[in-house]
């Protein structure tokens, strides 16, 4: 019987997910297809959410708007998914309808695979923006640095940030536009940043966490200044690695599902 699960979110047309999870699919011959899925409302994804309740999808991953939906239609979530508040993952086991957040595994292996010389024992890194993409940075990122600095207009979001994620980390956490000493900053901000550049320390790290465009106007102007630079579709391939394992039950194959990725967006460019 072929397994089917797939990503929801709207609008979903750009979403690049089945194509990496279709790459994985193919390579390992198994009987099951990944689709996108385009709610527009919420009644619509409360509808789609109740197929997998009822087994005709084994799971979804869920991107923008219904992240936190998500989270709240849920038996049963993760530490991780409550601290963001959010959840890109629901999938339904034994009867329980289980949900996750698989974002700050992303990040981390973008980390990992693009800046692999960041030295984060110790060291600080800045989050821009205090919502659900920045929580789940600030979450991952609080395991390993000794302080995570989040800048964000709105200090009042910062403040329930903070709470929401200080038990669950051993690192600082603090509000603090201050980027001079920071090893890593991670744009997490649905636009371009506000940022002085110059400001910035010489071997400091540059991640933004949308792929669209891959080189951001952020990633470039550090890169012109000798930054190494970290972009978001090495986070989307490191998110859709656990994914792909919960909804399928198999490791994703040893392929390089990022050439496939990269060729769809120079196409859609």
């Amino acid at each position: 019987m072929t397994i089917r699960a797939g990503v929801a979110g709207w609008p979903i047309a750009h979403s690049l997910s089945p194509v990496i999870h279709g790459a994985w699919l193919a390579a390992v011959g198994l009987d099951a297809v990944y689709d996108r899925y385009g709610p527009e409302d919420e009644a619509a994804f409360r509808a789609l959410v109740q197929r997998v309740r009822a087994g005709a999808l084994r799971g979804l991953n869920v991107t923008a708007p219904w992240k936190e939906a998500a989270l709240a239609l849920a038996d049963d979530a993760s530490d991780t998914a409550r601290a963001c508040g959010s959840a890109n993952l629901l999938w339904q086991e034994g009867g329980v309808l289980k949900a996750d957040s698989t974002d700050g595994d992303g990040l981390m292996a973008a980390l990992a695979e693009q800046a692999p010389a960041l030295a984060m024992a110790g060291s600080i890194a800045t989050v821009l923006g205090a919502g659900g993409a920045a929580r789940a940075a600030v979450l991952a990122l609080g395991q390993v640095f000794a302080e995570v600095r989040i800048v964000n207009r709105t200090a009042a979001r910062v403040e329930a940030l903070i709470a929401a994620v200080q038990p669950r980390v051993s690192a600082r956490l603090v509000c603090s536009p201050a980027v001079s000493d920071a090893a890593l900053i991670v744009n997490a901000l649905s636009v371009p940043p506000e940022l002085d550049m110059t400001a910035i320390a010489p071997g400091a790290v540059l991640m933004d966490m949308t792929y669209r465009p891959l080189m951001t106007g952020f990633l470039q102007a550090g890169a012109d200044r000798g930054h190494t630079v970290v972009d978001g579709l090495a986070m989307l391939i490191g998110q859709a690695r656990p994914s792909f394992t919960t909804l399928f039950g198999v490791a994703p194959p040893d392929i390089d599902v990022r050439a496939e990725a990269l060729r769809v967006l120079g196409e859609r460019a």
